[in-house]
């Protein structure tokens, strides 16, 4: 049975930015990161837009907040470094209706809170910015920015292998005991035996089904699907950079928005829709094991409950591509139905409390030697440098 000091679950950005972090502060530590799919960051982190988030829409004082800041400093500094390309090139959030005015104004205050960069402006400003786009008022986020965060990963990889941890892929975490006496963990997986001091629980859809591996999870993971399009080249002029609607605070969702990408490609979404597995990327996929897992939570029922007009909304855009185009013409009216053509979609580990709460932050706990991440949605891939530093300091001095 090999043995090391830490082993980190998921190769995912989190999970790599955890061991980058370790290695940097403790270079004689022996790591070693188990990933379950042969390649790296092919789940959240491979299949995400890109973008590198401000930190203007999070409570002041959260996790997100505090991480998304000090995370994004972090990586642009380690892309600098690095030789990753990325661009801050801004962004516009835009009110396209009356009710959704004191909505951005919120939105504004968070962001003076947090200390973004930004400013309310008018039509006539947003039309310089982004001039096929319509609004009564909006938000510029000059600081916002694109990054292509597989290759971060990619990078970090290097790193880690270069300091002398190890990466094994192909290797799903199948059992694990959080020993008290002697202190340590043992993981079974299908690449083999592995025993060390502390474990870091970065699985991102699973991280609640490696969690309940050790202790009770407080909480269970809902996966919801977010699909995209890509615009076509004829399209690309309607739009310069990152255009994003005013969020339903109620919902813990961006909307339907714009986004340019690192390799100068455009894409628009995602909506969000309940996956039928968490890995069920396309509508026809479905694990029925996972999907009866989450139609048995009653906290599912409770959400559903609360948000089924807005869910109902949200299916009827996965449904029809008329409906989601509808949905960015309120952005962009010039946008149209032949401009687009389907792209690959993602699919967000949102966690839920048995009471029906939607978890809005980060959640990190720790018990005896094993440190669970169980929750890290957006803006995770912007924070993971600040988060990898967080959950290091969270492990046993020892």
């Amino acid at each position: 049975m090999e043995r090391c000091n830490v082993i980190i679950v998921g190769g995912g950005i989190v999970g790599l930015a955890s061991a980058w972090n370790l290695l940097r502060e403790r270079p004689d530590l022996k790591v070693l990161l188990l990933e379950k799919e042969k390649e790296l960051a092919l789940h959240q982190t491979g299949r995400n837009s890109g973008v590198l988030h401000s930190g203007i829409y999070y409570k002041p004082g959260s996790l997100k907040a505090r991480n998304c800041r000090e995370g994004k400093k972090a990586m642009e500094l380690f892309c600098a470094e690095e030789g990753i390309d990325f661009d801050i090139c801004g962004k516009v959030i835009v009110a396209t209706e009356h009710y959704e005015v004191p909505r951005l104004d919120a939105i504004f205050e968070r962001g003076q809170a947090n200390g973004v960069q930004c400013e309310i402006i008018g039509p006539e400003k947003l039309r310089e910015l982004e001039p096929h786009c319509r609004g009564l008022k909006a938000i510029h986020v000059p600081e916002s920015g694109i990054v292509n965060y597989r290759q971060v990963c990619h990078r970090l990889a290097e790193i880690i292998t270069g300091c002398g941890g190890e990466i094994k892929t192909g290797a799903k975490v199948t059992a694990l005991v959080n020993r008290q006496q002697p202190a340590g963990v043992v993981v079974e997986t299908t690449a083999g035996k592995f025993e060390a001091d502390c474990l870091i629980n970065c699985a991102g859809l699973y991280s609640d089904k490696v969690t309940a591996m050790s202790q009770k999870r407080e909480m269970r993971i809902v996966p919801f699907r977010g699909e995209y399009y890509e615009i076509k080249p004829e399209a690309h002029h309607l739009c310069k950079n990152l255009i994003y609607p005013v969020p339903d605070p109620a919902f813990p969702f961006l909307g339907v928005h714009f986004t340019r990408m690192i390799d100068g490609s455009f894409e628009c979404g995602p909506n969000a829709v309940l996956a039928f597995g968490r890995e069920g990327y396309a509508k026809t996929n479905l694990h029925l094991p996972e999907l009866l897992d989450t139609l048995a939570y009653p906290a599912f029922w409770k959400v559903a409950a609360k948000y089924w007009r807005i869910g109902a909304g949200e299916m009827w855009r996965s449904l029809s591509k008329k409906a989601f185009v509808k949905a960015l013409q309120r952005l962009v009216p010039e946008i149209r139905g032949e401009h687009l053509e389907a792209a690959p979609a993602g699919i967000r580990a949102q966690a839920l409390f048995p009471d029906g709460k939607l978890l809005d932050d980060f959640f990190i706990q720790s018990s005896g030697c094993v440190v669970n991440v169980g929750n890290a949605p957006s803006p995770a891939a912007t924070a993971a440098l600040n988060i990898g530093r967080l959950i290091a300091d969270k492990l046993p001095k020892r």
